[in-house]
């Protein structure tokens, strides 16, 4: 069974950088892909960037494009996001998931995920 650990996350002020981390453990051959989403109170949930462990197909949300940057490490089963130009509405936790999958009318499916890592941004 898959297991996700992520870390990485912290209070920064806007238009700084963090980077997230997620390793994942009990990885089989059939994860073709990650991904992260993020909740925020009071808000749906976002799935903000994914990306397939070849690098061949990756997705960014437009809230984010331009800004973040998912990256893998095969050999570490970790997969990163670098979070730049930060933003008061980028906070929230933030959650990486193994194979998210598009759906009919844009949305996401996806069922498993870690503990998550909170990402703070002050104005």
């Amino acid at each position: 069974q898959v297991q996700l650990v992520e870390s990485g996350g912290g209070l920064v002020q806007a238009g700084e950088s963090l980077r997230l981390s997620c390793v994942v453990s009990g990885r089989t051959s059939s994860n073709y892909g990650m991904g992260w989403f993020r909740q925020a109170p009071g808000k749906e949930r976002e799935v903000v960037a994914a990306v397939t462990w070849s690098g061949s197909s990756i997705y960014y949300a437009d809230s984010v494009k331009g800004r973040f940057t998912i990256s893998t490490d095969n050999a570490k089963n970790t997969v990163y996001l670098l979070m730049n130009s930060l933003k008061p509405e980028d906070t929230a936790m933030y959650y990486c998931t193994p194979d998210p999958e598009r759906i009919a009318g844009g949305g996401w499916r996806y069922n498993r995920w870690g503990q998550g890592t909170q990402v703070t941004v002050s104005s």
